[in-house]
């Protein structure tokens, strides 16, 4: 039965998909990944991976919640000086997902950079400070946003640049919504079908999941099992990754009060 309506949300999506003609004309161009194959050695990897929100100055009717998920602008800067003079490398999470199944080598100091919801900033001040400093992140989309071409949001065409110049594309759902308590046609189209967006408008495959507000239950798991989805992040905290938790995968909270002080005690495990 779930293969039956992952075959239909496939087909809805390319023929429904608005704005750009690659997602009715298919995805033969798509840069497809490959899948490393498990060489059946557990591993263990320790990969710090910071998880922002916002990266702005606070609107003046700012509320608690935008207090806590924002960092400035220049507390960002002073984070990418710190991981820079440390010697930190940035990896995506195919990198990571490499090392865990087929013992592929990370750099010395890996981190990855995942940045949640899609927010405008993350193209007008995330993106650009990015290639100043030679590092990638994952960007974790609301691709129903994408759709609704959003002033505060990142647009498809935003979207396709940031793909285009190495950053990772991924996915946050299409509509950010509590994926506990769900039945299967729900998950499959807020899953599949915010990955089969991103392949349309971005022309590159995408099989990482960031489930929202870190919500998710026993049916989301084996329906996210079932579909091309690699590996998915939590909200739970943790710096240690293995080759059997890839869907439930830690990461570090970075919030409005992360000093350069606060991300080394976190990036060294105090």
């Amino acid at each position: 039965m779930l293969r039956k309506w992952i075959v239909l949300a496939v087909v809805t999506i390319l023929v429904s998909a608005p704005g750009d003609s690659r997602a009715v004309a298919g995805f033969a161009a798509d840069v497809q990944r490959a899948a490393p194959a498990w060489d059946g050695t557990l591993r263990r990897v320790r990969v710090p991976v910071l998880m922002y929100h916002y990266v702005s100055y606070l609107p003046a009717d700012a509320d608690d919640i935008r207090r806590e998920l924002t960092v400035t602008p220049d507390l960002f800067r002073a984070h990418l000086d710190y991981l820079k003079e440390q010697g930190y490398s940035t990896i995506s999470f195919y990198d990571l997902d490499a090392a865990l199944l087929s013992g592929s080598l990370l750099p010395p100091r890996p981190v990855i950079l995942t940045f949640d919801d899609g927010y405008i900033d993350h193209y007008t001040t995330v993106f650009p400070a990015l290639r100043e400093y030679g590092f990638t992140g994952t960007f974790f989309i609301i691709t129903a946003l994408a759709d609704a071409n959003r002033a505060d949001y990142v647009n498809w065409s935003q979207i396709r640049e940031m793909a285009d110049g190495g950053m990772s594309m991924e996915s946050h759902t299409k509509n950010h919504v509590d994926l506990r308590g769900r039945d299967y046609d729900f998950l499959v189209y807020e899953l599949l079908g915010s990955l089969e967006s991103l392949a349309a408008y971005t022309g590159q495959t995408s099989h990482i999941l960031s489930y929202p507000v870190g919500h998710y239950d026993e049916m989301t798991l084996q329906v996210v099992g079932q579909l091309p989805i690699w590996r998915a992040v939590t909200t739970q905290r943790g710096v240690l990754h293995t080759t059997d938790n890839r869907l439930e995968m830690p990461r570090l909270r970075i919030n409005g009060g992360t000093g350069a002080a606060g991300l080394a005690s976190l990036l060294n495990g105090n």
